[in-house]
């Protein structure tokens, strides 16, 4: 049986002498992973088209274990204008590497997921904001779709908001889903600036105002407690996420 679908490359493996496993984010599809026959050789029609960060349109051909890419047409290479920044390529690498450990399951449709990582490697080749920003940005949005959203402004162990003219609650723990008030605070929390926990939930909430006139410091502190957090819940680190330079 045939499909069509439109999908995100996230990654590629070598298979016999000419062959590749392409593993793919597809909008309807979900997760997919998909045989491109012959894709090594220079004679391919589609070679070229099936590199990680390109957004494709395909066909394929369901398989017992992998479809069969039959069909490949370009929306958009990605590739090309990051590889031209150090910086925003290895941010999007992160970020595929990323969409392919959060969306587990294949074939089940993660239309939400997909939307979502076509839009921030949009937003990396604009370069309209930071790289590491854009993708603090995403790896929140893509741990709330997944399940495991951060609190950033009521405690997320007891649910309190903190008191008028107080200023946020300042401990957080990524084993607690977040932001802790004083007394709900467990040992090993770390104690981030005001600034910072402010800066974290314009991160999710995708207000970039606040996010562009963030001070560095916040912004590194900030991306330090997002890497925690994302480790904490993937159970284990990214490989690529300590090449993403942070200034």
């Amino acid at each position: 049986m045939l499909y069509r679908d439109e999908a995100i490359v996230l990654r590629t493996h070598k298979l016999g002498e000419a062959d590749r496993i392409i593993t793919l984010l597809t909008r309807q599809h979900g997760r997919v992973r998909a045989v491109a026959k012959g894709v090594r050789r220079t004679t391919s029609r589609f070679g070229s088209r099936l590199e990680p960060f390109s957004h494709v349109d395909l066909q394929l051909a369901e398989g017992r274990n992998l479809d069969t890419i039959t069909q490949a047409e370009t929306l958009t290479l990605y590739a090309g204008d990051l590889g031209l920044d150090y910086d925003r390529y290895t941010a999007g690498t992160v970020m595929l590497e990323t969409a392919d450990r959060l969306v587990t399951e294949e074939r089940e449709p993660s239309v939400q997921q997909f939307l979502l990582l076509v839009g921030g490697l949009r937003a990396m080749v604009k370069g309209e904001h930071g790289s590491g920003q854009v993708l603090d940005s995403y790896l929140l949005r893509s741990l709330s779709v997944a399940g495991y959203a951060p609190s950033f402004d009521h405690c997320a162990r007891c649910g309190t908001f903190p008191n008028p003219g107080a200023g946020p609650h300042r401990w957080f723990n990524p084993s607690m889903g977040g932001i802790l008030c004083v007394t709900c605070r467990v040992p090993g929390s770390a104690s981030p600036a005001p600034e910072t926990v402010a800066l974290l939930g314009a991160l999710l909430a995708g207000d970039w105002a606040v996010v562009d006139a963030a001070d560095p410091r916040h912004q590194r502190e900030a991306s330090s407690l997002v890497a925690g957090y994302l480790a904490w819940h993937l159970e284990r680190g990214l490989k690529s996420l300590p090449y993403v330079v942070r200034s």
